[in-house]
């Protein structure tokens, strides 16, 4: 790794987590254990705004070794393991289990003074999906987050090693092709497993996928094969078992890769939110100002004010009743145009497709329950 740059420490809020008082819930989310709430610190300030995220750590494997050899280090399977029996029922039995205190770590995250876009963020919500056309982003979305978007403060004191110098895992700071790998908060930093990495690119000006080109493609080659590199030899994870992708819209507007084993759920991996770094690095080859070309799809939630400005020029809350293109076509019920698609002849087979279709799904709760072994 190259020599760190001398710089004078940049000071951030200090506060005490204990001294967080609760306002609202946002979001709880069950199943990936997390729960992030809006409050305040009062001895700091009553006005100010903060977010404190818990969220469960992952488990590790060796957090249930009962070898010899791991003897020395916290387990599931110790003395120190609290049991209360629930019930056991045949094969099958139910428990709640205090494991060490070692093992019933929360991974926190405090976002300090919190904007009303960090409380949107964090919030449960509608959603509304977004067609992005080049117009629309020229005349709408640009000049919004031009406005409006999160300060980039922090970023760049990573990239000027102003803060957060201990937590980067490899750098290349060429101002052109260079970026700099470290944690993301999501991560706990300690289950390989869960590994979440963010590569931070040098070079400014580079907002979204919409300003890449095919000038840039030396820089996400670099970075595809560079960050692999640095993972394998420090993590021993297999490349081919990485995910290495874009979000649009990201959540701040300094070009960066999100990386994770493609066996971890991360959040933010689904179709309309993540754009394959190979897949972009493909459509730059083909055509080199693809993405000022394209029309990308994006999530916008509830109450951010960018809905509001797409709701100005196209329908997006509102939902224009289907419209039908005959009279005879609307006297046809549903399942009996379902059944005219199909092209077996067998009568037989026809009718039971039909009472297939015409026959209700059951409900989640009607649907007996299976023990699983």
């Amino acid at each position: 790794m190259p020599e760190q740059v001398e710089n004078s420490e940049v000071k951030s809020p200090t506060y005490d987590i204990s001294k967080f008082r609760l306002k609202r819930i946002l979001h709880n989310n069950s199943v990936r254990k997390s729960i992030a709430l809006l409050g305040t610190f009062p001895d700091l300030s009553e006005t100010d705004d903060a977010i404190v995220v818990f969220e469960k750590n992952a488990y590790q494997e060796s957090d249930v070794s009962t070898s010899k050899e791991s003897a020395a280090k916290p387990s599931y399977f110790s003395a120190e393991l609290k049991v209360d029996t629930e019930f056991i029922n045949n094969i099958y039995g139910s428990f709640q289990v205090v494991p060490s205190p070692d093992l019933c770590g929360v991974k926190s995250t405090v976002i300090y003074p919190a904007t009303d876009k960090h409380v949107e963020k964090y919030s449960i919500c509608q959603k509304y999906l977004i067609r992005e056309t080049p117009d629309l982003y020229e005349s709408t979305t640009l000049p919004y987050i031009n406005l409006s978007q999160f300060s980039l403060e922090w970023v760049y004191n990573i990239l000027e090693h102003k803060k957060e110098t201990e937590r980067i895992v490899f750098e290349d700071n060429d101002p052109e092709t260079g970026f700099i790998l470290l944690p993301d908060l999501k991560w706990d930093g300690r289950n390989v497993e869960n590994l979440y990495l963010l590569g931070i690119v040098h070079k400014h000006n580079i907002k979204s996928l919409r300003d890449l080109n095919g000038n840039h493609l030396p820089l996400l080659r670099n970075m595809r094969q560079s960050a692999k590199d640095a993972i394998s030899k420090r993590y021993g994870l297999n490349p081919n078992q990485l995910r290495m992708y874009f979000h649009y819209q990201p959540s701040f507007y300094h070009l960066h890769v999100h990386i994770n084993p493609i066996r971890n759920d991360a959040p933010g991996i689904w179709c309309e939110k993540s754009h394959m770094l190979d897949t972009v690095i493909s459509n730059l080859e083909l055509l080199p100002d693809f993405y000022q070309r394209a029309t990308l799809p994006f999530v916008l939630y509830e109450g951010n004010k960018l809905l509001d400005l797409y709701e100005e020029k196209i329908t997006v809350r509102s939902v224009a009743a289907p419209r039908s293109d005959s009279k005879e076509q609307e006297k046809v019920p549903a399942v009996q145009s379902a059944i005219e698609g199909f092209s077996d002849g067998d009568l037989e087979e026809r009718e039971c497709k039909r009472i297939k279709l015409a026959t209700p799904e059951p409900k989640e709760a009607e649907v007996p329950a299976q023990a699983c072994a």
